[in-house]
């Protein structure tokens, strides 16, 4: 059975090219909202890992981190943040609030498969 990847980007060719490359192992889900993702997750559905960008509308992807990290039911689902959000001290702030990776767009989507193994074997 794949383990479920849930890509949430409000920029739907993003979460195309990321599926293109992880659907051969993963399956993969795309939402492009915190607001649908959140619903979704209270569903009921709970992926292994979720890759999330942080400029969205309605809700900031870090936003959604720290609920995911305050929730009992879903903090130990591990988040990759990938964003074109290139400043350290964002990395180090979203890292230490409970992201397991943060890698900058534009990105090697290779790079982004080889991490995301790292974290979910």
């Amino acid at each position: 059975m794949k383990k479920k990847i849930l890509i949430l980007d409000d920029k739907e060719s993003i979460a195309k090219i990321v599926a293109f490359y992880l659907n051969a192992e993963y399956e993969t889900l795309w939402l492009d909202n915190p607001i649908k993702a959140i619903a979704w997750l209270q569903e009921g559905n709970l992926p292994d890992l979720i890759i999330s960008d942080i400029r969205m509308p309605e809700m900031r992807g870090d936003e959604f981190l720290r609920f995911l990290k305050s929730n009992e039911l879903f903090k130990a689902i591990p988040v990759i943040m990938l964003s074109s959000e290139d400043s350290t001290s964002e990395r180090i702030r979203l890292l230490s609030e409970g992201a397991d990776d943060y890698i900058v767009k534009p990105f090697n989507p290779m790079e982004l498969k080889v991490r995301l193994k790292k974290i979910i074997q």
